[in-house]
């Protein structure tokens, strides 16, 4: 079989390729737009993210909460400073996400696996291997980009962000003094979970744990940050599912949550 050829600078889709090479980068933007469309729809419109004992991601953990302008938001007595201050400004919603849960969202935007799927998918530099881009001079991670580097600073406030999922996740478990388990119970933990995975698996993190050494055994034992290591090289192989999966379940679980709030759906658990 002969090798393909690049394609000339510039010719956008220009390629030797028979196969449908278009469908993954039109599947990314279409995903991209749909899932984080409505976490940001969600984000400016807070309303039902509450249901007794779930929390929705999109809002946790809550420092402020509105004390009564949207239906199903977070009881004031579960907010860390209580209600909204009164200056807080009157034409940004009273969104509990405006305050600690935009790091997730930071720290999936300067993802190295979202920053490839997103430049492939919409600005098309290349939109897939042996295709031609749109053209450009390259200039690295500067200019508008430049805020990519801070991608080892957000992990940092994704680390802090799922010991809050996971307290939230344990802490539904009870329900007025009284322990119980529900369908949102599991799918809370499940939450946890898989954004557990995706941050452990994440290159930043990888390197955290296992950079700047020149050998991992050179004591003649097995250093335990190379079990941690290993791990997160499992993860890290795979990081591209888990950042799918992990990000398709934060919708799901705020969606079954909000399906609880406005009554569109019945949780079992074992407090009825």
């Amino acid at each position: 079989m002969p090798a393909l050829k690049f394609p000339q600078r510039g010719s956008i889709g220009s390629t030797q390729r028979s196969d449908r090479w278009w469908v993954a980068p039109a599947a990314t933007a279409v995903g991209l737009c749909l899932l984080f469309g409505y976490l940001t729809f969600r984000a400016f419109n807070p309303s039902h993210v509450w249901y007794d004992p779930y929390i929705s991601p999109t809002v946790a953990p809550p420092v402020f909460t509105a004390e009564s302008a949207y239906p199903g938001s977070v009881p004031v007595e579960l907010a860390w400073l209580g209600a909204f201050p009164a200056w807080w400004p009157g034409f940004i919603p009273q969104s509990p996400a405006f305050l600690l849960p935009w790091m997730a969202l930071a720290f999936r935007l300067t993802c190295y696996y979202y920053r490839g799927a997103y430049y492939k998918a919409f600005f098309l530099t290349p939109p897939s291997c042996a295709v031609g881009g749109r053209r450009q001079r390259y200039r690295g991670e500067t200019r508008l980009f430049l805020i990519q580097n801070l991608h080892r600073y957000t992990l940092y406030g994704a680390l802090f962000l799922i010991v809050c999922l996971w307290w939230e996740g344990v802490s539904a478990f009870f329900r007025n003094g009284q322990f119980g388990i529900g369908v949102g119970t599991v799918v809370m933990l499940v939450n946890a979970t898989l954004l557990t995975a995706y941050i452990f698996g994440c290159h930043s993190w990888r390197h955290l744990i296992g950079g700047r050494l020149d050998c991992f055994t050179c004591d003649g034992a097995v250093s335990p940050r190379y079990r941690f290591w290993k791990g997160s090289t499992w993860l890290n192989e795979r990081h591209m599912q888990v950042a799918w999966v992990s990000l398709v379940w934060v919708v799901f679980t705020d969606l079954y949550i909000y399906l609880l709030s406005t009554g569109a759906a019945r949780d079992l658990n074992t407090w009825q």
